[in-house]
């Protein structure tokens, strides 16, 4: 168990990773840690978390008010979002928030993260959607986050960022690097003519790894457990699948028709 001195020299070497991994530009991003039900700590505003130091950490309680720190330093505006998670997940000790390229990128096109393509993705992270766009620094935004919360461990915050969770912040860090690489990989595989995602057997089997390993968390797996599968994988099983509005049939229709000119065309 570290005390709280330790756990904001983590803090400080996290920032530096999140840093140095260009998950954040200038004085972007923020993070915090749960001490008991009503304090927690959360780097400040306006200063890069790659150049942090123990003194910069605030302190503040469940309501995002500030407890304690120094002159100069004030908690994150955001700091509401990670109060969020807290209050609707006792099981979480950490939360992170960070603007990863390639993660960011899938968020400002509006393209969730739920394509099966490789077994570490399916079995430690699970599908990560988008929360619908929020004002920073308003509840908008944990407004919009709620209703993930019981579901996954991860979001994309629309035109925004990322945001993970987990039961330490070493974990919840980590969970912010696997967004990211999915993204990537989801992204060069999109560039090589799209990834081969595994077929509902295939994920059911994973989930079923996960369930043994008795990873902590929610996933995907918990519900398709139960045959309740609506935020699963879309890995093509009756359980997962979604009807199509007819608005989304015509899109499919009219990209088969203009893909069917354009070859016509040799374009």
């Amino acid at each position: 168990m570290l005390n709280e001195y330790e756990i904001k020299k983590q803090m400080c070497e996290i920032g530096r990773r999140v840093y140095n991994r260009n998950m954040v530009a200038a004085n972007d991003g923020n993070f915090s840690v749960k001490l008991n039900d009503n304090e927690f700590l959360c780097t400040p505003t306006g200063v890069s978390k790659g150049f942090m130091t123990p003194e910069y950490i605030c302190k503040v309680n469940a309501k995002g008010e500030v407890i304690q720190a120094n002159k100069g330093f004030r908690p994150s505006s955001e700091i509401l979002m990670h109060m969020r998670v807290y209050e609707k997940r006792p099981d979480v000790g950490a939360v992170v928030h960070a603007h990863p390229t390639f993660a960011t990128s899938f968020a400002i096109a509006g393209i969730p993260l739920t394509q099966p393509i490789m077994p570490e993705a399916v079995i430690s992270l699970g599908c990560v959607p988008i929360a619908e766009y929020g004002t920073p620094s308003t509840v908008e935004i944990p407004d919009n986050v709620e209703k993930y919360l019981p579901y996954y461990d991860a979001v994309l915050l629309e035109s925004h960022g990322a945001l993970t969770w987990a039961q330490d912040l070493l974990s919840a860090y980590h969970k912010m690097e696997s967004v990211e690489f999915y993204a990537e990989l989801l992204y060069k595989s999109k560039m090589l003519g799209g990834p081969k995602e595994f077929d509902s057997q295939t994920v059911e089997k994973l989930y079923e790894i996960r369930r043994k390993m008795g990873i902590p968390g929610k996933h995907p797996a918990d519900l398709c457990q139960n045959k309740n599968g609506k935020n699963c994988h879309s890995c093509g099983c009756q359980s997962q699948s979604k009807p199509k509005t007819e608005a989304a049939s015509n899109a499919d229709l009219v990209a088969s028709i203009t893909a069917k000119v354009m070859d016509q065309l040799g374009m």
